[in-house]
């Protein structure tokens, strides 16, 4: 079965463009379309999407409290990939505190687009950019520190979630701790459960915001 993406851009171009490298890939398909953060909460409930390409910056419903929107309305929502133009724009931050997966630049190459919806479509989240990593850092607040604390994380659960920081997969993590793919997922499956994140791209801004890891 393809991963199936719906675009939600105020501009036309954005969205043909992105369609125009999704849709030619044998595994994605693009099933849907919006001009506007109003419009998700309808279509997703119609279309059942596995991704939701989305912009951070739209007229009536911004990309952030669309992401909310969803995650609080929508029964086993679809991943959302937040889509903006400026890697520095704290309502990108503001997206992926409120749930959005992952983040991707619309000046992307057609290669990283499609990474990016594989990626999330299958569950890990995509390595932030370096303006990200700081905002987090800059937001860096003693709720956060106290959640890390009281996680009391074991040493290998640390290792992970300081990989997990860096933007790797599984896969590259088990390769990285040489252990089994299976054995990541237990331990990252741990730490989601110890931060009480509700996904991993929520742990690693807490990792960030804590100060238990420092942007690069």
């Amino acid at each position: 079965m393809p991963v199936t993406v719906l675009l939600v851009d105020d501009e036309p171009l954005v969205r043909a463009g992105l369609r125009a490298v999704l849709d030619a890939q044998p595994d994605i398909e693009v099933i849907g379309e919006a001009a506007d953060g109003a419009a998700v909460v309808p279509l997703v409930r119609q279309l059942r999407p596995d991704v939701v390409a989305m912009d951070v910056r739209m007229p009536l419903l911004d990309g952030i409290e669309a992401t909310r929107a969803v995650l609080r309305s929508v029964d086993s929502p679809p991943k959302i990939l937040v889509v903006t133009t400026f890697e520095n724009d704290e309502y990108v931050y503001q997206a992926l505190l409120a749930g959005a997966d992952g983040f991707l630049l619309k000046r992307a190459r057609p290669s990283e687009i499609v990474h990016a919806v594989r990626l999330v479509a299958e569950g890990e989240t995509l390595l932030f950019p370096a303006a990200v990593r700081s905002l987090a850092a800059e937001y860096g607040n003693r709720s956060a520190r106290t959640v890390l604390e009281r996680a009391a994380l074991t040493e290998r659960e640390e290792a992970v979630l300081r990989l997990m920081a860096k933007g790797l997969t599984n896969i590259e993590i088990a390769r990285e701790l040489i252990v089994g793919t299976e054995t990541v997922k237990s331990h990252v499956s741990a730490i989601l459960g110890k931060l009480g994140a509700r996904d991993r791209t929520q742990a690693v801004i807490t990792a960030y915001e804590s100060g238990f890891v420092a942007p690069a």
